[in-house]
């Protein structure tokens, strides 16, 4: 009798973990789509003038669409305002930038240095490939890098900011970011996600982690 009770109450506790976890991933969804389309609304303005800063500044497109590996290992197209000269990916350090990219135009260098090249990722959080907060979503030639037991970060949608990027950014090595990524994805709540966002503006503030150690920006981002 007390093993099947402890069995039962188990059942129940897992079944209630369950539900307490589907309410908050409907609310996660919803705050995300509410947000998007809030935050695309009030800045579009800005989206207008970043637009005409960058034709007025390269030739090549505003936007920049990169593959990139999201929930359940699914392949998207992810947006960013355009930091490059057009062809980049075929010069210099390919995927990879420095601190004096000769590629990254005087437009680009500003908006990166504050972040607002991420932007136009809240086209993909309002179509639902990616979260407000979550891992960052990685390259698909980076995928293999994933050893088995890491792919569990792949079982959440990606998010602009995320856990490792509020704790070192790219003055993370790639294992301490994924070990960071694995934390969120077990340790995941609202109140988490809204810790992250309010780190994440200190971190943009200060400029923390735009460069790796060697002035390299790299791997997952």
């Amino acid at each position: 009798m007390k093993n099947n009770f402890v069995e039962k109450t188990s059942q129940f506790n897992t079944d209630e973990e369950e539900k307490r976890r589907e309410k908050e991933s409907f609310i996660k969804r919803f705050l995300d789509f509410v947000g998007a389309l809030f935050l695309l609304t009030i800045f579009s303005p800005l989206f207008l003038l970043i637009a005409i800063l960058i034709k007025c500044d390269s030739k090549g497109p505003v936007f920049y669409k990169q593959a990139r590996i999201g929930k359940d290992c699914k392949e998207f197209l992810m947006y960013k305002f355009r930091t490059m000269i057009a062809g980049a990916e075929k010069m210099g350090l390919g995927i990879e930038t420095s601190k004096d990219d000769f590629r990254v135009t005087r437009v680009g260098r500003f908006l990166r240095a504050w972040s607002i090249d991420e932007l136009p990722q809240l086209i993909n959080v309002l179509k639902g490939e990616m979260s407000l907060i979550g891992p960052r979503p990685p390259l698909p030639q980076q995928l293999p890098k994933f050893r088995h037991e890491e792919r569990r970060r792949f079982s959440v949608k990606p998010g602009i900011t995320g856990w490792a990027q509020v704790n070192g950014r790219n003055l993370l090595t790639w294992r301490e970011r994924v070990e960071y990524d694995l934390w969120y994805v077990d340790k995941w709540s609202i109140l988490l996600d809204l810790r992250i966002i309010l780190k994440t503006f200190w971190v943009i503030l200060r400029r923390e982690g735009l460069f790796g150690e060697d002035g390299v920006t790299r791997d997952i981002e």
